[in-house]
């Protein structure tokens, strides 16, 4: 099952989001990664895999900002591998997207209902209730 958490605030954002990743290990996942404003720039590290290669990753290429956002990922299309792990960035690196698909209840045939959050490394002033929603 898949996971997000996030962090705005004073402390380094890294280990905090990758400690929350760690207690949503008990959910299951195949992939995991980080994403992190840092010197206004968004640094990204994921990996398929546990927690530990995504831990190996941030020791080889440490990443740091107060502004930050992770995601454990349980591949339901796509294979489970570092290509298809989140956060995904955009081809201008100034957005990142983590989206979470559920099977709507409504419907005979589940269909995916995405949840996304994301940062950008511009406009981050703005609250999350004010961001436009992605086109669907």
């Amino acid at each position: 099952m898949c996971g997000i958490v996030g962090y705005v605030g004073p402390r380094n954002a890294t280990p905090v989001i990758y400690e929350g990743l760690k207690r949503l290990e008990y959910r299951g996942y195949d992939s995991a990664g980080i994403a992190v404003i840092q010197n206004d720039r968004i640094e990204v590290r994921r990996d398929a895999g546990k927690l530990d290669a995504l831990r190996d990753r941030l020791s080889a290429r440490p990443i740091a900002g107060s502004i930050g956002i992770g995601h454990t990922r349980w591949a339901t299309h796509g294979r489970a591998n570092q290509i298809n792990a989140h956060p995904h960035l955009d081809c201008t690196g100034d957005l990142v997207v983590i989206h979470n698909c559920r099977p709507k209840a409504t419907s005979s045939r589940a269909r995916p209902t995405p949840k996304r959050s994301r940062i950008s490394s511009k406009n981050t002033s703005k609250p999350a209730s004010r961001l436009k929603k992605p086109r669907a």
